[in-house]
Order: structure tokens, then sequence, then C-alpha cells
């Protein structure tokens, strides 16, 4: 793919990350649709959408976007200790450093009982909405879709609990093609909370 023409998508998919909160795979397929490109369009990796966003944020949002990461890591946290018999993981934006308020949670369990975790937000009077979303490796999972308040950031944040089987665990936390751990337990979290804002 034309290098340039790569990197314009990139650019135009990280603005809708950053502002409207959108997941990588949607706003690269927005992306094409505002350039008016053909949907065949070669799309950019997600590591240069990465690199795309970390430099939206650099230059639009520095000020802002520490202390709202780090109250989306907050609020993971606590859904992570709630749901811990469950071997919570976070992943995605918050894990890697590049959400902003617009952006969601998505956290993975690992059930021995795929329903076992819907019963235990039923079990605690939560209000969630069951869907299907892309999981490892694009097949379809279920998810246990919820909107909570946070008390840094004063408004509704939408935490994603995606449901697997027990034994995905091991296949989820081999390292990404930057040789990063692709998601986070809670202890994890806990260092990155503890560490100064920068």
């Amino acid at each position: 793919m034309h290098t340039t023409l790569s990197a314009d998508i990139a650019h135009t998919a990280a603005r809708l990350v950053v502002q409207e909160g959108l997941e990588w795979g949607p706003a690269k397929r927005r992306a094409l649709r505002q350039m008016g490109l053909p949907a065949r369009t070669p799309l950019p990796d997600n590591d240069q959408v990465e690199a795309a966003v970390r430099e939206f944020i650099r230059l639009s949002c520095a000020d802002t976007q520490p202390r709202e990461l780090r109250a989306l890591r907050q609020l993971a946290l606590v859904w992570m200790e709630r749901m811990a018999v469950f071997r919570p993981y976070l992943g995605g934006s918050v894990w890697y450093g590049t959400a902003t308020r617009s952006s969601d949670i998505y956290l993975h369990l690992f059930c021995d009982d795929p329903k076992s975790a819907e019963i235990a937000l039923i079990d605690h009077h939560v209000d969630y909405e069951p869907r299907t979303v892309p999981g490892f490796h694009r097949r379809s999972v279920e998810a246990l879709s919820l909107s909570c308040p946070s008390p840094v950031l004063h408004e509704m944040v939408g935490v994603h609990l995606l449901i697997h089987d027990l034994d995905e665990l091991r296949g989820a936390l081999r390292p990404d093609t930057q040789g990063r751990p692709p998601r986070a337990d809670m202890a994890a979290v806990r260092r990155l909370l503890q560490e100064p804002m920068v």
C-alpha cells in the first residue's frame, strides 16, 4: 500500500479513536468512508494506528489524557475486584495507555461455566446488555455490557465483560507484535496505578 495513504488512514482513524472512543477496527473502516475510499482499500495495521493515536494524544490532549486514563484504570480495577473469581484481565486502550474519557473498558473473564459471570451480575442486581463481539482470532464471544459512573470523570463509562472459556487463558497472554503482554491482571493494573502520572 502507498505509505502516504496508509498514514493518512491511520491518522484519520486515530482521531476517531481519541475523540469518539471507537475501537481500532471500526475506526479504520469508518476512516475509509470519511476519506471516500473504496471498502477494499488495504488498511494500516494496528501498530501503525497505535502510533498515530499516541501522536494525536501528544498533540491534542496531553494535558488531560493522563488523568482520564488513570480514572478509567481505577474503574477497571473496581470491576476486576468485583469479578475476581472469574480471573479478569484488562485489555484494549485502557491497558495500553491510549484511552481517553471517550474510551470504554474491556475486561476479559475466564470462566469454568460461561453463564456464571452473567449469574453473578444478576445476583448483584447489575443492569447489563448481552452482546456478541469479536474475540480472540476473530471468533465471536459473548460480552456483558454495562454503564458505570466514574466519580473522577463525572460521567458514565461503558464496561464490557468478555466471557471466555478457562482453557483460552494461556493463549490470551501471548505477547503482541511489540512483545508486550496483551492483557493485564489485577496486580499489573495496581502497579500502573502506583506509578506517578507523567
